[in-house]
């Protein structure tokens, strides 16, 4: 595997991550506040689009090259990934599994789909995004890292896609960003339903044109098109309002998708590849915890609106205003926590369990 520190740091692309699962939280938490929804926190389930984007950009980013010099590394590509999101995911099963028992128990209703038995080997063996769920239950928020998985292991076709196009970013671009529009209209006309809202039945589909604009979108950054670094951040300003704006007009999720997918390349080539400052490193810790953020969200929502209701007499679907914006702040500690107590442990864990089995067999041939 290539040495980390031989790879060019994209620090403002860590910080990003956070903004589309503060998103994505506003989505699902809105429904709480018991008002009208704006349109821009409607569109927040395209939050998912944004990291999607992201995963292609930043593995190619990682492991294009080793790819192209036939250092790839398949085996331990998919030991390392799994070590990144599924030691989480599994926390994050165990924890609504308790609570929707111990409700059970203290004759609390709650949703049937939550203890969804029939689903549970499909969210543990992470195919709950194939279409293998019989329901959208437990943390259903990862039906993403479903999707993720099937992209980690489709990852070799679409880095040979990419190294065929290196030399032409410009068409790998503009190939993409049809495939993505050929893609949306096409799921809308055959299904009726929006392939940007399809989670555990068309979820694994859902990944493939942002994955791929991301693969694309990588491949303009490396050939450096845009060399002027004031340019580029320009570009990630415009873009950025421009997404916002697209979100707030209801535009075609189509346009929302590539106005964010711009301002993922000219982040990366627009602003340093170091935070400075006490401001970029908050940032950037809020990106690195953003996993978190996104797989708690859930349960951290039915953990604190189950006792906030009981305690307070709230109606669930109306907090005040207070105790919704507890319930948003909240998250992040509990992000934190997880991130520190279960993440990053687990995955040095399985990481290491992987080296010492790979040690074992070395010494057993």
């Amino acid at each position: 595997m290539s040495n980390p520190r031989d790879i060019e740091k994209l620090d403002s692309l860590t910080a990003l991550r956070f903004f589309p699962a503060l998103w994505v939280v506003l989505f699902d938490y809105w429904r709480n506040l018991g008002t009208p929804v704006p349109t821009l926190v409607a569109k927040g389930y395209l939050g998912v689009e944004v990291f999607f984007t992201l995963s292609g950009f930043i593995l190619c980013h990682v492991y294009l090259a080793e790819v192209r010099d036939g250092r790839f590394d398949y085996g331990a590509f998919l030991k390392a990934r799994l070590a990144r999101i599924y030691p989480l995911h599994l926390a994050s099963l165990a924890a609504i599994g308790a609570m929707a028992l111990a409700a059970t128990a203290a004759g609390l209703a709650i949703d049937p789909n939550i203890l969804s038995w029939p689903s549970l080997p499909a969210n543990l063996l992470l195919t709950q995004a194939w279409g293998m769920a019989t329901a959208a239950g437990w943390n259903h928020p990862s039906w993403s890292i479903s999707a993720e998985w099937f992209a980690y292991l489709a990852f070799p076709l679409f880095a040979a896609a990419a190294l065929r196009l290196r030399r032409r970013p410009q068409a790998a671009v503009l190939g993409a960003a049809a495939l993505l529009v050929v893609l949306y209209l096409g799921f809308q006309a055959l299904t009726g339903e929006s392939l940007t809202q399809a989670t555990i039945r068309w979820g694994a589909l859902r990944i493939v044109p942002c994955f791929a604009l991301g693969c694309a979108l990588y491949l303009g950054h490396a050939q450096r098109l845009v060399r002027d670094r004031a340019v580029s951040r320009a570009g990630a300003f415009f873009l950025g309002v421009l997404g916002l704006i697209f979100a707030q007009m209801n535009a075609p999720d189509a346009a929302i998708v590539l106005a964010f997918g711009g301002l993922i390349a000219c982040l990366a080539g627009g602003y340093p590849q170091d935070n400075r400052g006490p401001v970029g490193r908050v940032f950037n810790y809020l990106g690195e915890i953003s996993f978190a953020i996104y797989m708690l969200c859930v349960p951290w929502n039915l953990a604190f609106v189950g006792v906030a209701s009981r305690l307070f007499h709230f109606d669930k679907n109306a907090l005040p205003l207070t105790a919704w914006l507890f319930l948003i702040a909240g998250l992040i500690p509990a992000a934190a926590a997880a991130h520190h107590l279960i993440e990053r442990p687990a995955r040095g864990w399985v990481r290491r369990l992987g080296a010492r089995r790979g040690d074992l067999a070395a010494g057993v041939a």
